[in-house]
C-alpha cells in the first residue's frame, strides 16, 4: 500500500473513531423522550419529558443546558421510593422540581430553584420520582401537591 492510501485511511480510521466516540457520549447523554401528565384541578397538563434512569444521566440531569422549553421536562427514576435529594450546580437555568411519590401523586414542589446552586433541595418524604420542568411551570399551570402525574413510572400507562 503507497504511503498516501496509508495516510488517507488512517485519517478515515480517525474520523469514524471520533465518530463513534461523539454518538457514543451523546446516547449516554440522551435519555428516552416519553408522555408525561399531570392532572390538576384547571385540566390535564401533557408535558414531553426526557427519562433519566441511569446513574450517568441522572448526576447529569439538565446541567450545562440554556433553555428548557414550555411542555418539555426531564424526569429521575428514583426506583424504589426514597428520600431525594436535588441541587442545581452547573444548572444554567432556573427549574421547578416536583417530587412525586410512587403512587404518582405529588408530595412538594421546590419552585424557582437558584441556578448554579449546590444548595440541598431535599424531598421532605418518600418520593419514587422527580420532575424537572422550566421556573414557573408549576404556577402557570396550578400545579400543586396532591395532583396526579400519570406516567408508566407510577403504574399508570
Amino acid at each position: 500500500m503507497s504511503s498516501d492510501r496509508k495516510i488517507a485511511w488512517s485519517l478515515v480510521r480517525g474520523w469514524l473513531a471520533a465518530v463513534l466516540l461523539f454518538t457514543a457520549v451523546a446516547g449516554a447523554r440522551a435519555a428516552s423522550i416519553q408522555p408525561l401528565e399531570i392532572v390538576t384541578r384547571s385540566g390535564v397538563q401533557v408535558f414531553a419529558v426526557e427519562v433519566a434512569t441511569t446513574e450517568e444521566e441522572k448526576q447529569t440531569g439538565l446541567m450545562y443546558r440554556k433553555e428548557l422549553p414550555d411542555g418539555k421536562g426531564m424526569l429521575f427514576d428514583f426506583s424504589p421510593e426514597q428520600e431525594v435529594s436535588m441541587w442545581m450546580k452547573n444548572t444554567y437555568i432556573s427549574l421547578d422540581m416536583i417530587f412525586i411519590r410512587a403512587d404518582g401523586r405529588i408530595l412538594r414542589i421546590a419552585e424557582n430553584t437558584e441556578p448554579m446552586s449546590t444548595r440541598i433541595i431535599p424531598s421532605n418524604g418518600l418520593a419514587k420520582g422527580v420532575l424537572e420542568v422550566a421556573a414557573g411551570t408549576a404556577q402557570k399551570y396550578g400545579i400543586r401537591p396532591g395532583d396526579r402525574v400519570a406516567h408508566p413510572l407510577f403504574g399508570a400507562k
